[in-house]
């Protein structure tokens, strides 16, 4: 069994679809659909999705930048138009979803944890419009009576695949330190905080040995590289971590910066995307990178919702049906022990059976 998903990850990179950017105050303007190249799956009279992204915008190299590639995806399979449009703070949420309802979005995508609340509210004022949540559950019951069958959470069990990442990164560590930081406690954000540090718990189980993770309670507040970001990589590089997880869109970008002015040998891993494919300039630093294949789930739900065939039932993605994964080791592939693979390929077929269980907000 391979634990690597990048084959559902490729052409993220470029992103044809409009973007607008709303300045959440005031009318927003007005989006021009772009139009499909090809005619796929036929879909439902009328049927436009459109998307809200979070924060960190549609080239955040990581779940935004996804999102977008799966609604151009399953737009160009049905041959349809789409919307999308860009927050660029988290008072833009509750606008933007408004500005696409009021082009007669028939199915409204919103892309990250913390448009789930407007997302739920903007469903339950819409009882016609379609919605999918991208990293929530959504909690939908208002008043513990309604409960609104029009909102479907697409999410993902990435401790699975962080736990994979923790054990490789206590394989390559010399140091015995490990770190990580997020951007904001959010589940979405610290499973794959809580996955590494079970992998890395489980390496030093079988193998015997004491690298510490550290970093767990670090958050900088933003989904975006900024002086938080750097202060919290340098911290943890001052504490000896030559393995460093930072979670929240493009605030690797932070940490690849701090590393090379550090002049040491620190090794960094992405999230969501396949880090080394999305954004080269920091690929000579990638360990590897945890996987979510947040295109998939997305072009998926809309293609089912385009055709008709809309379900609220939440998606989850995990490492048997390869929602989740880690990347190939890349340049690092000489760098680390011959035996990693193998022994990463036991933990995969460990984790599907529940001989290896991987605890996380998302487990049964």
């Amino acid at each position: 069994m391979t634990i690597s998903t990048t084959k559902k990850f490729a052409g993220v990179v470029a992103a044809a679809g409009l973007l607008v950017a709303l300045a959440g105050c005031g009318s927003a303007p007005e989006a021009t659909p772009t139009e499909s190249a090809d005619a796929g799956s036929e879909a439902v009279e009328g049927f436009l999705p459109c998307m809200v992204s979070g924060t960190g915008g549609y080239d955040d190299k990581s779940f935004n930048q996804l999102g977008l590639a799966g609604l151009e995806q399953a737009a160009e399979e049905l041959g349809v138009e789409s919307i999308a449009v860009e927050s660029n703070t988290t008072s833009d949420f509750a606008p933007n979803i408004q500005s696409v309802l009021d082009q007669n979005c028939t199915l409204v995508v919103t892309v990250g944890f913390d448009l789930a609340a407007a997302a739920s509210e903007a469903a339950g004022a819409n009882p016609d419009v379609q919605f999918i949540s991208v990293d929530d559950i959504v909690d939908t019951d208002f008043d513990d009576e309604t409960d609104f069958p029009n909102i479907k959470p697409v999410i993902f069990d990435t401790a699975q695949a962080a736990f994979l990442a923790g054990y490789a990164s206590a394989s390559y560590s010399t140091s015995k330190v490990v770190g990580t930081f997020g951007g904001k406690p959010f589940p979405t954000v610290t499973i794959f905080m809580d996955g590494f540090r079970q992998g890395v718990e489980y390496w030093n189980e079988q193998k015997d040995d004491s690298v510490e993770v550290v970093g767990m309670d670090l958050f900088t507040d933003a989904f975006v590289p900024d002086p938080a970001a750097e202060n919290a990589s340098r911290g943890l590089i001052d504490q000896g971590a030559d393995v460093i997880l930072p979670v929240g869109g493009s605030i690797f970008l932070s940490t690849a910066s701090v590393i090379r002015d550090s002049g040491k040998d620190v090794a960094l891993l992405g999230v969501d995307a396949d880090v080394y494919e999305t954004e080269p300039t920091v690929a000579d630093l990638l360990l590897t990178s945890i996987l979510k294949a947040i295109d998939v789930g997305v072009s998926t739900a809309i293609i089912e919702a385009g055709q008709g065939n809309f379900d609220p039932a939440p998606y989850i993605g995990v490492l048997e049906d390869e929602g989740v994964g880690i990347a190939p080791f890349h340049d690092f592939e000489d760098k680390v022990s011959p035996d990693l693979q193998g022994e990463l390929d036991e933990i995969v077929a460990g984790i599907i059976d529940g001989s290896i269980p991987v605890e996380s907000y998302l487990a049964e």
